[in-house]
């Protein structure tokens, strides 16, 4: 399997700061909102919502926020892997700043996902 790119985007706006991870995938970044920064430690659960996808340019993009006030910086961006990937769920590996080892998207109801860390191998 072959190594794609992700960032995690930190936005800061008056609303308050909140999260997307991007994922290179077929030519765009598939976007879920997170409602905190992933954590590293085993099993936390984050709420990742799938909204729109982003262009590729997106993997560097900081500065103000589309719409609104506020700004865009780059949380975190390395590589990952995808290690299985169903309608259910996608289990990736994360090779990045911050990220590091195995996450799984889980999807809980149409556009809402959880975003997991689990620290050991997924299941191939």
């Amino acid at each position: 399997m072959q190594d794609r790119r992700y960032i995690i985007q930190q936005h800061t706006t008056s609303d308050g700061v909140l999260w997307d991870l991007l994922l290179e995938l077929d030519n765009v970044l598939a976007t879920f909102r997170l409602e905190e920064m992933p954590e590293t430690s085993r099993n936390a659960r984050i709420r990742a919502e799938k909204i729109f996808d982003h262009p590729l340019r997106f993997l560097t993009y900081e500065g103000p926020v589309q719409q609104g006030t506020g700004r865009v910086r780059i949380a975190d961006r390395g590589t990952y892997r995808t290690r299985k990937r169903s309608e259910e769920a996608i289990v990736l590996n994360f090779s990045g700043d911050a990220l590091r080892g195995d996450f799984t998207l889980t999807r809980v109801h149409e556009t809402l996902w959880e975003f997991t860390h689990t620290d050991r191998p997924a299941r191939e």
